[in-house]
């Protein structure tokens, strides 16, 4: 009997912890498998994915009968019951008619239906990502509604919406699974350089706009919001090769090859881990404007070396000095080198040393290497996680900014580790950035030319002979070609030995007096949680969540005043939402979302970001919302700390330390001496921001000789920017015609924007004598401060998106959008906004995944209006384009195969999106993808 009991115990025991197996296999309408379906047991935080050939096995310890639940993005949600244990599953899943049922996180920091979002909100997901025509899925993004993507480079593009687009976008946000990758040095990200690899990928969304009341200051023109796979969701070991060439008159015909490879796999329910390699290496879109710009780096209609004695070239450096030879030739005459009264045979005319073009100072080397690993623990094999995620990237780029910069070699590091479930998460990461060798392209031309001969020397030279020539005879015209033959006499030349020594020994060289090298060790350390408290709470969901963050700069002088060691400082931020959902009559329903947060930095004042919207859905095809939300953005790394000479201004950040921290020594004019000044003086960037004239009125002096035309600029130092945004949108389905509409009005209180000052050595602005007669004499320095607008600044706009199955199953997209910048330019002709964006945008897609059997093609389209471009280094046109994209796609399930055969800009219109930047040409490639 005490045997049978055992027994009976042991029997009972087995099948009380028996495992229950279920397998089967999902297919589409068509009987094609559909890989990485989510198989979820029903009430529990259990399931499995389907693998490429749709098949899955999903066990549990789960008793039958019970019920799984079957879903994947484009199909509708279906749910089978399971009786018995071993039962086998037939599963056919229909396409959704509408992508309104897409699920979203990142408008409210929690799932929800796309068609329910409170405010705009565009999705990028797998499905788009494998068919996208562009070379790699951040290229795919130029495809979405609102979305403006500005090349810097090949491997360098700009995410920007609504507007105010610079290549250091720090007014948008990029979060990679909830980490900001934007880098601390520069306080902003480079593109995808060192970002997702493709085969990783699972979805990205783009909330255009002010996001601050969620996300934080960085947030304030918008969130790029990009998720990779699980490794418990999505295992096995896919890759991507790609090759190609780019196409490009400058360049010429290069190679182009893109590697990415994943490797996942979930060795229990408690445990599973991922690895991640991407490798990219191409030739970058050579810039090669020879167009002349003026001192205020405006582009010069017509300016070439020929014609030009002070030619500035857009993409020549080492041009950038100019000095008025009649200045030179009276200090030699004061010197005895010239005889007396040889001043008067010179004209006073502005002349600048000759310069090296771009192509001459970098190999237009586009390569990013990239790694990311993984470990995820499910200790109760539930829905709470512990992860750990690395990541490392190196590459070479071209970065426009202030100065071309050759970004060689950099690397970025970021470790996380992350606790979360349903409900919450709990995250901590570190962000490390080295600079490698980078260099400035302008300084690098320009101290080429001071290795072989000095500044005084070639300017004297340069006057002296001219004052011989004239003497000789010369004409005005011969005398400056004889005076420029002379001075340039010795010229290192590119690709000579003494080129090449100069210029490795100049990009070693962090001291921008002799170098360009800019150095950075700098990091930040950034923590963030939130908590949704639905499961506790029926009345509504409420969230709460806050972040912190602390700065350690490390330029060691070379972009900001940290010469004595790293600049520290931090921010922090807490928020709530509620959001409550009224179920009305019929299908009708209210949804309220309420958000407010609060920031404070160490140098401000705290700031509230409220937002309030509300989402009315008629029924499941149509929804009507308006929100209103605030935002703000503290001034950035730059904004506070910088303290970098740029050539043509001194761009000094307005922290109060700063100012005083940031010294500089200038020589005085002769014409200064003689009004009993020094040789020489120290000045400090607190000049710029206390003792200055406007830049816009010093060139009004010199047009009337009026000093009455002086104008005072003494900016303020910066502080916050506010803006308040009112927006209203519409998304329904219409017969087979999707919609999604929406209008905004951005209002901004003190727009930070930068502003060139002059500041003169000597006298106090205003006094209508002695500081009048520095800026006469050329003994001022300018600067580029940053300030707050006291001007008014408001941007309006509109998206209009339309998506249809014509012809019966083929896809038909398109999207207008409508941007325009409220600001009295006239009245206000310092202030540097960078709006940079086209009034008018069009884009449209044509194609279909199943044209027959296992092919499928894409085909897109886009417009940009004509637009100006604003910005330090240089402003110009830039004008309309028209960009034609194209794929055609074979799958071959029997090796589990994707090959794509595709190409970009296939007109061969080579077009820029940015003045001063190569033109864009074309990509050709094709494409192998295995089991992704």
């Amino acid at each position: 009997m005490r045997r049978l009991i055992i027994i009976s115990l042991m029997l009972f025991g087995a099948a009380s912890y028996a495992q229950t197996t279920v397998q089967g296999k999902v297919v589409d309408e068509n009987n094609e498998p559909i890989p990485g379906t989510n198989v979820v047991l029903v009430g529990k935080a259990e399931g499995t994915t389907t693998d490429f050939d749709g098949n899955f096995t999903f066990n549990t310890s789960e008793q039958p009968p019970f019920k799984l639940q079957f879903t994947s993005i484009g199909y509708s949600d279906f749910v089978a019951d399971v009786t018995a244990n071993n039962q086998t599953l037939s599963i056919t899943l229909g396409e959704t008619s509408t992508l309104l049922d897409e699920v979203v996180i990142s408008a409210s920091r929690t799932p929800e239906r796309i068609f329910e979002s409170p405010v705009t909100v565009e999705r990028f997901g797998l499905k788009e990502i494998e068919n996208t025509a562009s070379a790699d899925f951040y290229g795919g993004l130029e495809n979405l509604k609102g979305v403006d993507v500005n090349t810097n480079s090949l491997t360098f593009k700009s995410v920007n919406t609504r507007g105010f687009a610079t290549f250091a976008n720090t007014r948008f946000m990029q979060l990679v699974d909830g980490m900001d990758n934007s880098t601390p040095a520069l306080n902003f990200p480079i593109g995808n350089l060192v970002g997702m690899i493709e085969t990783d990928v699972l979805s990205v969304e783009l909330l255009p706009g002010a996001s601050s009341a969620l996300y934080g200051a960085n947030a304030f023109n918008g969130i790029l919001f990009m998720r990779s796979k699980n490794p418990f969701d999505y295992e096995g070991i896919s890759v991507s090769i790609k090759r190609g060439i780019t196409s490009q008159a400058a360049a010429g015909d290069n190679s182009y090859t893109d590697v990415g490879i994943r490797a996942a796999h979930k060795f229990s329910d408690k445990f599973a881990a991922k690895v991640n390699f991407g490798y990219l290496k191409g030739t970058d879109w050579a810039a090669n404007s020879l167009q002349g710009k003026d001192e205020n780096n405006f582009a010069i209609t017509g300016s070439t070396r020929a014609n030009d004695l002070d030619y500035d070239g857009v993409n020549v450096y080492g041009d950038d000095f100019s000095i008025d030879i009649k200045d030179v030739a009276l200090t030699l005459e004061g010197l005895g080198a010239l005889p007396a009264g040889a001043n008067a045979l010179v004209p006073s005319v502005e002349v600048s040393r000759t310069g090296y073009n771009e192509s001459d100072l970098t190999n237009y080397n586009a390569e990013s290497i990239k790694a990311d690993w993984g470990l995820y623990f499910r200790p109760w094999a539930n829905d709470f996680e512990i992860s750990y995620v690395g990541k490392v990237g190196t590459g070479s780029t071209i970065y426009q900014g202030t100065n071309r910069y050759n970004i060689n070699g950099f690397f970025q590091q970021q470790h996380k580790i992350e606790f979360r479930n349903d409900n919450f998460f709990l995250r901590g990461y570190v962000v490390a950035d080295k600079a490698g060798d980078s260099y400035d392209m302008v300084f690098t031309g320009v101290n080429i030319n001071r290795s072989w001969k000095d500044d005084n020397t070639w300017f004297g030279e340069y006057a002296g002979t001219f004052v011989q020539a004239t003497l000789g005879g010369a004409t005005e015209e011969q005398a400056h070609a004889a005076a420029r033959a002379q001075a340039e006499s010795g010229r290192f030349e590119p690709g000579s030995p003494e080129f090449q020594a100069a210029f490795d020994r100049v990009i070693q060289d962090p001291d921008l007096t002799s170098g360009s090298q800019f150095k950075d060790a700098s990091k930040y350390y950034h923590a963030d949680g939130n908590y949704n408290f639905s499961h506790l709470t029926d009345f509504a969901e409420i969230q709460v969540g806050g972040s912190f963050r602390q700065y350690s700069l490390n330029s060691f002088g070379t972009i900001y005043t940290d010469l004595d060691g790293p600049i520290d400082y931090s921010e922090f931020g807490i928020y709530s939402q509620i959001q409550k959902t009224i179920d009305l009559q019929g299908e009708k329903s209210l949804k309220l979302t309420g958000s407010i947060r609060y920031d404070k930095s160490e140098f401000f004042d705290g700031f509230f970001s409220p937002r309030l919207s509300a989402g009315f859905t008629v029924n499941r095809d149509h929804n009507v919302r308006a929100s209103v939300q605030t935002g703000f953005r503290n001034p950035t790394t730059q904004d506070l700390f910088i303290g970098l000479d740029a050539g043509s201004a001194i761009l000094v950040g307005s922290a109060p330390e700063n100012l005083e921290r940031y010294t500089r020594d200038f020589d005085i004019s002769g014409g200064g001496q003689l009004l009993g000044q020094p040789t020489s003086i120290t000045q400090t960037g607190t000049a710029a921001y206390t003792n200055s004239y406007t830049r816009a009125s010093v060139e009004t002096l010199g047009e009337t000789g009026n000093p009455a035309d002086l104008v005072i600029a003494n900016p303020d130092v910066v502080k916050p920017e506010q803006v308040t945004s009112a927006e209203i949108g519409y998304r329904g389905k219409l017969g087979k015609l999707v919609v999604d509409f929406s209008t905004y009005y951005n209002s901004y209180k003190d727009f930070i924007s930068q502003e060139v000052v002059l500041a003169p050595f000597y006298g106090t602005v205003g006094d209508g004598s002695l500081s009048v007669a520095a800026i006469s004499n050329g003994d001022f320095q300018a600067y580029s401060t940053y300030t707050n607008s006291e001007a008014d600044v408001n941007s309006y706009g509109a998206s209009l998106g339309l998506t249809a199955k014509v012809f019966g199953n083929f896809d038909l997209g398109g999207s207008y959008t409508y941007t325009k910048l409220d600001f009295d330019r006239e009245a206000n002709p310092d202030v540097m906004l960078n709006f940079n964006t086209p009034e008018h945008k069009f884009k449209a897609s044509f194609g279909n995944t199943e044209l027959f059997k296992n092919f499928g093609f894409n085909i897109n389209y886009r417009f940009s209006d004509d637009y100006f471009w604003e910005a330090t280094f240089a402003e110009g046109a830039v004008p309309e384009f028209h960009v034609l994209d194209a794929q055609v796609n074979l799958e071959v399930p029997s090796i589990k195969s994707t090959f794509k055969l595709g190409g970009t800009n296939l007109t061969g219109e080579e077009y820029f999106t940015a003045f001063g930047t190569g033109l864009i040409g074309s990509m050709y490639y094709v494409s192998w993808t295995i089991n992704n």
